[in-house]
């Protein structure tokens, strides 16, 4: 207990074992990424917020998603970027547990919010005459803001006060991969922090697994639906209807649930390195592909992105239009 301190800062150190000879290299991947991913969900949010045509339960919560997607990257990518680009390594401790509030609470709302587009196209597929009544405008809007609301003040509000009154070690203040994330945080730790893991280890399966069940559940249905009709048609609704949300679904999950299966291993250890590389993989990866995407598997943004366009080159000059 005597290495215990009160440390202000931390040091952020990113990718483990990059050479400084490619820094600015990897920070100039980071800055277009983050460039990329602005732009892409911007006009997303843009788009339906803007249009009319747009004001309908799947593309409010696509939006909803793009605005979770945009705030995550502002959040944790400026301070990557600063990292290699400027040799900006270090970060204040609150700043870091802000950081790691909105990191978890973000992640939240996305897994909660692709649970809600997969109860959508259930309804949509087997109650196809009741679906306007169903999933009206204002109960998706209503269902969304609970999300953001119970995502910010269920579990995460718990690890973050949590992970605030955790003793910093002098000798142990690095956070050993890109973002201050809850298990990075707790590592930096000189007492006991075994309790706090299961908690959060116990809220993480919850937030990931619940809902990726009720996926799972959303899509069985949706199939033995489509069985009980032999006429092809359905099959080409089901595969066009679903198959953008699949895609959206198995970007955010799959290396979730790898690297969970992994920690849960005590044969297996991930390397740091490794272990940051998942981490973008599935952290800001979805981000810039889920905007693509939306553009090119739904007809109805295509239309609308193809109209704004066309506005767009007779109305030069007027500033920025959606």
């Amino acid at each position: 207990m005597g290495n215990e301190t009160e440390i202000s800062e931390v040091i952020l150190v990113g990718f483990p074992g990059i050479p400084e000879n490619i820094y600015s290299l990897v920070s100039t991947v980071m800055f277009l990424v983050y460039i990329f991913s602005l732009t892409a969900n911007g006009s997303v949010i843009c788009l339906v917020a803007l249009n009319t045509y747009l004001h309908q339960p799947m593309y409010l919560v696509i939006a909803n998603l793009a605005t979770s997607d945009l705030l995550f990257d502002t959040v944790t990518l400026p301070k990557l970027i600063a990292r290699y680009w400027f040799g900006s390594s270090s970060i204040n401790f609150k700043v870091c547990i802000f950081q790691m509030f909105w990191i978890h609470y973000l992640g939240s709302v996305d897994s909660y919010l692709l649970m809600f587009m997969a109860v959508d196209r259930y309804v949509a597929i087997s109650q196809p005459l009741r679906y306007n009544l169903i999933m009206t405008n204002r109960r998706t809007i209503i269902i969304c803001s609970f999300f953001w609301i119970f995502a910010a003040t269920s579990t995460n509000a718990t690890l973050t006060i949590q992970a605030s009154n955790i003793v910093l070690c002098s000798s142990s203040t690095k956070i050993n991969t890109l973002f201050c994330t809850h298990t990075a945080v707790l590592a930096t730790a000189c007492t006991d922090v075994t309790f706090i893991r299961k908690v959060a280890f116990v809220f993480a399966m919850v937030v990931l697994l619940a809902p990726l069940g009720i996926i799972v559940l959303s899509y069985v249905l949706i199939v033995v639906e489509i069985s009980s009709s032999s006429r092809s048609e359905n099959w080409h609704k089901l595969f066009y209807t679903c198959t953008t949300h699949l895609l959206v679904v198995a970007l955010y999950y799959v290396p979730r649930v790898f690297l969970y299966t992994i920690s849960l291993s005590s044969v297996i250890i991930i390397r740091p390195d490794v272990h940051a590389l998942i981490l973008f993989l599935y952290s800001v990866v979805p981000h810039m592909a889920n905007p693509v995407i939306y553009f090119l598997r739904t007809k109805e943004i295509r239309q609308t992105l193809r109209k704004v366009l066309q506005r767009i080159k007779y109305r030069v000059g007027h500033g920025f239009i959606c």
